[in-house]
């Protein structure tokens, strides 16, 4: 007996009560719209009303459409796939960020494929190439290449930066100058004039953070020395103790989260009370940071927003090739690891 589809889906497991897969056209019919409408509102939704987005995609849904990428790559010549490409995945800064940004795709009917260049400029520029065949664009985290470099390699797909600024090309980042002001004003309140940058100078972002810091501090009347860190990782950070001790100072910036938990660690292992001996502020505002020991002060960064965003720019064809800078706030979040200084 030839069994038969009861419950209003198709028998193939498309979810259509149309016996086959719902097109475009069939959505149209539905909601009485032009097909180039819904084209639009499924595959580029920025040009739609989003009241009209919502009806369409509402009964997309109903009807189980689901986007052909071979029947949309046939006419276009794209894939319907973008690559993510990132220092190291097993960072928690990154997580909100991909999260955010896979989101976008998949709510456009479009793939992801992300891939770690465990912090090295030759693996990303190798792996950028590798996937610059088979992907539309790519979204670069992070990136260890200088400016040239992504400029020359986007000119072969779309490249937009993401959690750096990326002249030439289009990136969303952080605004670091008033982030930066709200924690140099917090430590200066507080009494400290001797202040440390613990950076990583693998990492491009880097100077930028050290020159505002350093002009911050002498607008301050503070004094600032900075440390370098092996890498930006919690063994790096734990690694400068001594080096933050030797240097006599009453704070500490960290380039990140990691670099300051790293710190934090390192001090307690050794008897050294934080804030008491010296306060620590981080950088990210990482899901750790209120866990740690003591809890951690830091600048939040907005990750999910920056995903949202440097992927809204590259899956559209009009942004994603114009050099932009979109730049979005840090908020100062006070924790226990920052004091007064201690006393004389």
């Amino acid at each position: 007996m030839k069994d038969t589809a009861t419950d209003g889906s198709a028998a193939d497991g498309t979810g259509s009560a149309l016996g086959r897969r719902p097109t475009i056209y069939d959505i149209a019919d539905r909601l009485n719209l032009n097909p180039s409408t819904v084209s639009r509102a499924l595959s580029k939704p920025g040009r739609v009303n989003a009241a009209t987005v919502d009806r369409i995609r509402a009964v997309a849904a109903e009807m189980g459409y689901r986007v052909n990428p071979l029947a949309r790559a046939l006419p276009t010549g794209m894939s319907g796939t973008f690559g993510i490409v990132l220092p190291d995945i097993t960072n928690p800064v990154h997580f909100e960020l991909i999260r955010a940004a896979e989101h976008v795709a998949r709510a456009n009917g479009f793939t992801i494929v992300i891939s770690e260049s465990a912090g090295s400029a030759q693996n990303e520029r190798e792996i950028i190439e590798k996937l610059q065949a088979s992907v539309d664009g790519l979204l670069v985290i992070a990136s260890r290449l200088a400016s040239e470099e992504l400029r020359a390699l986007a000119d072969v797909k779309p490249i937009v930066g993401a959690n750096h600024a990326a002249p030439e090309l289009p990136s969303v980042s952080p605004d670091l100058r008033p982030g930066l002001e709200q924690a140099m004003n917090h430590l200066h309140q507080l009494g400290h004039k001797r202040v440390a940058y613990v950076g990583a100078s693998s990492v491009q972002i880097n100077t930028a953070r050290w020159d505002i810091l350093a002009e911050l501090a002498a607008e301050r009347g503070m004094s600032i020395v900075e440390i370098t860190a092996a890498a930006p990782t919690v063994q790096a950070g734990a690694d400068v103790l001594g080096r933050v001790r030797a240097s006599g100072v009453t704070a500490v910036f960290a380039y990140n989260d990691l670099v300051a938990h790293g710190l934090l660690r390192a001090a307690r292992a050794a008897g050294v009370p934080v804030p008491s001996a010296f306060s620590v502020v981080g950088f990210d505002d990482i899901f750790s940071a209120e866990l740690a020991v003591p809890s951690l002060t830091t600048l939040r960064s907005p990750l999910g927003e920056i995903g949202q965003r440097a992927m809204d720019i590259l899956i559209d064809p009009d942004a994603n090739r114009v050099a932009s800078n979109t730049v979005l706030p840090l908020q100062l979040v006070v924790r226990e690891s920052t004091a007064p200084p201690p006393a004389g």
